[in-house]
């Protein structure tokens, strides 16, 4: 049975086609396969955590009220996100512009946040080269970042899109897709600040 996107009485009725559920899949199945990353970046910061080699701890280089502001405002921009969400089903493209508007913002500020603290730590001598800790915690808190900017250059590109044509078939689409991917990153990062910055800086 054939399923289309229809769009009526101001609300956006989403019905799957059969090639929509194929990407929907196939996005699910990369969202798993970064999982596995995450899981593997994980593993390894646990296992070189404590191999500081004279260097600098967790407890002594991380500042929590400042990875603390970081994750709020990651955690508002899921909640804008999913405010754009709702928007995208009720057909209204001013919100949703709006919406994801404030997401890319939180994001940016988020980035920038994390890149500042990165520059921090470098100026101190303190690079990914300076111990397996270091090197662990760089590639972990730096990958999630990558995940970061591609999210905002995605989240830019459909913007533009949505301005310029509507809310087409495609772009509800790949806002859903979008969302999706935000909320993961979202989760992962819930799971550096506790298991890197909070165990790292409150002792348990």
């Amino acid at each position: 049975m054939s399923k289309d996107l229809a769009i009526s009485n101001n609300a956006v009725d989403v019905k799957v086609s059969e090639n929509d559920s194929k990407t929907f899949l196939g996005f699910w199945i990369y969202i798993m396969t970064d999982c596995v990353l995450f899981a593997s970046l994980f593993a390894a910061y646990a296992v070189l955590h404590n191999s500081t080699f004279g260097g600098p701890s967790a407890q002594s280089l991380f500042s929590l009220p400042y990875v603390l502001t970081e994750t709020l405002l990651l955690l508002t921009s899921s909640f804008t996100c999913g405010l754009a969400i709702l928007s995208l089903r009720n057909n209204n493209r001013n919100k949703v512009i709006f919406w994801y508007s404030i997401t890319f913002i939180l994001g940016l500020i988020f980035l920038i946040m994390e890149l500042t603290e990165f520059r921090h730590f470098a100026q101190m001598g303190d690079s990914w080269r300076r111990s397996g800790f270091l090197s662990s915690y760089f590639t972990l808190v730096g990958t999630h970042g990558l995940h970061i900017i591609i999210g905002l250059i995605w989240m830019v590109t459909l913007l533009f899109r949505v301005a310029s044509n509507g809310l087409t078939n495609g772009s509800i689409r790949r806002l859903t897709l979008l969302s999706i991917f935000w909320h993961f990153l979202d989760i992962i990062w819930i799971f550096i600040f506790t298991i890197v910055y909070l165990f790292g800086v409150i002792p348990v």
